[in-house]
């Protein structure tokens, strides 16, 4: 039958169409499904991330970080502007071009390679000894089989309870990268990444920016030391956060959006503002994919339940990525998906989460890989540790941007190191060799050993390998 397939992947999110890419690259007869729509209802492959999260919102960072810098970095320079304006239709119409050229650059990479692309929602049907039943919901129905399932579904917003998404008022990360005037009052609900990085987009563009965030202390999962460094620079430029809150009502409607809290004190409080953005992180999406009809187990908090290996408990089952357990990010949902197609094949791949970098692209960026120092005091292991300072790096004063610092944890006998945590400009670059270095297991001596480009910010991470040992030779 032409729909007989070997590998069929559920989903064309950053995990499913890398994880359909090397099946096929594999030798294995592929097919994806998807069903995201662009505006003309055709396919939209790329996920959330592409559609309405990682691609988008960098082009929205890139477009208000021109104009902040235009408008306050730029006399610096000796380069005069007079009526400074921003017409936000224009960046959205770049940012829907940029989100194009990528669902564009999946349609070229599965013809390419030979991947066969069914649009519309995949679900179980039943299984059997010719393999799974995978039905195509959508313009065109079709039944596909397959001998292995890759579930790549990924993730949705979570909702605040009593405040659904309305994408008018109250905005999900789709809704706050399609705002379009720049609202005078904006309010956001969870200091998040996607908190942070919407907050920092519409603040440069003049909105009065205010952060609503339940836990008591900021980005409580950085390294402590960066996430005090990072509230410090957002409160400098305006970004007003308060910790400890307690959200009671939410209500909405043309007019803007009231929102009533206690806070850290528990006194009451309330908030208006003209927009809402709710980021209190996602929830795994099995809707719609059928799971109990075949016995698809899923765990306590809704994501599909897997192995070490993404291995379902059914047969030839796989999933990966949002909708199981780990990270949430793009680019280890594409390193499972990579791994899943070769232990198809019977090869022997491992993710290791350890060595997952994390990024978020305000300003400055921060980025980290492995342990932080309080998850190293909090296990007892014995670590000694060096920074070093962008503001004693030349490459960031040429660029005029000297906030922040590089971090190096190492294990205390050993060496090895342990973590690497930078806030600073452009550490979502800077953070692989970090990775690349844990990897290989490497110790702060061979960083603090090897020759750096002079002059790059990457001399910053050379110099806090080097002051691990306390012999940094710039600072």
């Amino acid at each position: 039958m032409a729909n007989n397939f070997d590998v069929v992947v559920i989903g064309g999110g950053p995990g499913g169409y890398v994880a359909a890419i090397r099946a096929a690259q594999l030798g294995l007869n592929t097919a994806c499904i998807d069903e995201w729509k662009n505006d003309k209802g055709g396919p939209a492959l790329g996920g959330t991330c592409t559609n309405i999260g990682c691609i988008p919102s960098k082009a929205l960072l890139q477009s208000s970080e021109h104009y902040e810098h235009a408008g306050h970095a730029f006399a610096d320079h000796g380069i005069k502007l007079d009526n400074l304006s921003i017409d936000v239709a224009k960046m959205q119409a770049r940012r829907a071009t940029v989100v194009k050229q990528n669902n564009d650059g999946i349609t070229y990479l599965f013809k390419k390679n030979k991947v066969t692309f069914f649009h519309g929602r995949g679900s179980f049907v039943k299984g059997g000894d010719e393999g799974w039943e995978i039905a195509v919901a959508g313009a065109k129905p079709d039944t596909l089989t397959a001998r292995h399932v890759i579930v790549a579904t990924g993730s949705n917003p979570r909702a605040l309870p009593g405040a659904a998404f309305d994408e008018k008022t109250i905005l999900s990360n789709d809704g706050a990268l399609s705002i379009p005037e720049v609202p005078k009052k904006l309010g956001l609900i969870g200091a998040g990444v996607i908190g942070l990085e919407m907050g920092s987009v519409w603040r440069r563009l003049g909105a009065d920016v205010t952060v609503l965030e339940a836990l008591p202390a900021f980005l409580g999962a950085v390294d402590e030391q960066v996430a005090k460094e990072a509230q410090k620079a957002f409160a400098k430029q305006g970004l007003k956060v308060q910790l400890g809150v307690k959200i009671t009502e939410v209500e909405g409607g043309d007019g803007g959006v009231q929102v009533a809290y206690t806070d850290a004190s528990g006194a009451a409080q309330s908030f208006a503002c003209d927009k809402l953005i709710v980021s209190i992180g996602r929830v795994p999406n099995t809707d719609g994919l059928n799971a109990e009809a075949v016995g698809l187990k899923l765990d306590e908090r809704g994501f599909v339940a897997v192995d070490g290996d993404c291995k379902t408990n059914l047969t030839n089952v796989w999933a990966i990525g949002d909708v199981v357990r780990g990270p949430m990010l793009a680019h280890k949902a594409e390193e499972e998906g990579v791994a899943v197609a070769e232990r198809i094949v019977g090869q022997h791949p491992h993710v290791d989460f350890n060595t997952v970098p994390w990024v978020i692209y305000t300003s400055p960026e921060i980025a980290w890989v492995g342990q932080t120092e309080q998850q190293l005091k909090a296990s007892g292991r014995a670590y000694k540790a060096g920074t070093f300072p962008f503001m004693a790096n030349g490459r960031a004063r040429a660029l005029g941007d000297t906030t922040g610092f590089v971090k190096v944890i190492a294990d205390a006998k050993t060496d090895e190191i342990l973590g690497v945590h930078m806030i600073g400009p452009y550490v979502s670059e800077l953070i692989s060799e970090a990775v690349v270095a844990m990897e290989f297991k490497a110790s702060s001596e061979d960083i603090g050993r090897i020759c750096h480009a002079h002059p790059s910010l990457s001399e910053a991470t050379k110099e806090a390998a080097l002051a691990v040992d306390k012999r940094a030779l710039n600072f």
